[in-house]
């Protein structure tokens, strides 16, 4: 329906470098956009180019600060629409206030589903993303929503990487088993999981270890991580279970000072993430960096072309 549109990608302030390595990866310019804060913290945008009857893809995770980035994708999204644009997709590596999915005490909100309602009234039409902590988003939009998974990136790097085996995967708590589950089946390893107990919003309190790491290695696998508590809890209860090497995989990075000072101080041997959201590792971190623009690329190439994309998830 869209494939005789011409298409157009923008880029918000979030992650304007993994936008202009996604236009690379397709071979398509970014589009000219201007976006500045005032003084007071409002946001503006202009666009500097036609896009009357285009097919506009907008790149913006929106990571920290969310409110800010998802303010300007909100007004983004409006400058698109009110210039005619045929079609408005919302590109979201990283989908923010996803850990706020459901009720789980009196009188809290529902964050992630206001967020899909404020994307919707904006006037997206169609939104693309990445791993989301929880996949029943999906289910809060009313609007189509294409779910790529960072696995096939994830799983190039480690089968390039010599010296694994024997490896397990590890989920490093009972929620993310069915991630676990999908990197064993994809790897043709064994399955573990630690059971936890969250003490705080930063600290975890590792209870047991369920399956055999003895004398393995251990790939811990889980969506996101930013105070780095669970992935480093687990990752000591696996080194206590006899494990040889301990690596760790998130989709989403999102760490801050202590995230890194933990994985510093911990028994993981390496973290991999992705480019989902803005990273610069500090020396000694541990961190690899994998990038995900070629994923997003195909992804935008084939919405375009009204194509499946059920393929990239194909490992």
């Amino acid at each position: 329906m869209f494939a005789h549109y011409e298409m157009k990608i923008f880029s918000g302030s979030a992650h304007p470098e993994l936008a202009r390595r996604i236009c690379d990866s397709i071979y398509q310019p970014l589009g000219d956009s201007t976006s500045v804060s005032f003084s007071d913290g409002e946001s503006k945008v202009r666009i500097n180019e036609d896009i009357r009857g285009r097919d506009v893809f907008l790149v913006q995770p929106t990571s920290g600060p969310a409110n800010q980035h998802i303010m300007e994708l909100l007004i983004m999204v409006d400058a698109v629409r009110r210039a005619s644009a045929a079609r408005i997709t919302a590109v979201i590596p990283y989908f923010g206030y996803a850990r706020q999915d459901r009720k789980d005490r009196p009188r809290v909100p529902i964050t992630a589903k206001l967020v899909a309602n404020l994307l919707t009234a904006a006037g997206v039409n169609r939104v693309l993303t990445m791993d989301l902590h929880a996949q029943q988003i999906q289910g809060f939009f009313d609007i189509q929503v294409d779910h790529l998974y960072a696995r096939p990136v994830m799983l190039r790097y480690l089968r390039a990487k010599p010296d694994l085996d024997p490896l397990v995967v590890c989920s490093p708590d009972v929620g993310g088993l069915k991630m676990g589950e999908a990197y064993s089946q994809a790897l043709g390893v064994g399955l573990a999981t630690v059971a936890k107990r969250r003490k705080s919003d930063t600290e975890v309190d590792p209870l047991y270890l369920i399956g055999e790491v003895k004398d393995r290695n251990v790939f811990l696998i889980d969506d996101l991580t930013s105070t780095a508590g669970t992935l480093t809890s687990a990752a000591r209860i696996c080194k206590e279970h006899g494990a040889k090497h301990v690596f760790a995989g998130v989709s989403h990075a999102v760490l801050g000072e202590l995230g890194y000072q933990r994985l510093r101080d911990s028994e993981i041997t390496e973290l991999i993430t992705t480019n989902s959201t803005p990273i610069a590792p500090p020396p000694g971190s541990k961190v690899e960096v994998l990038c995900i623009a070629s994923l997003l690329g195909e992804a935008i190439k084939r919405i375009h072309n009204d194509e499946s994309i059920s393929s990239l998830f194909e490992h």
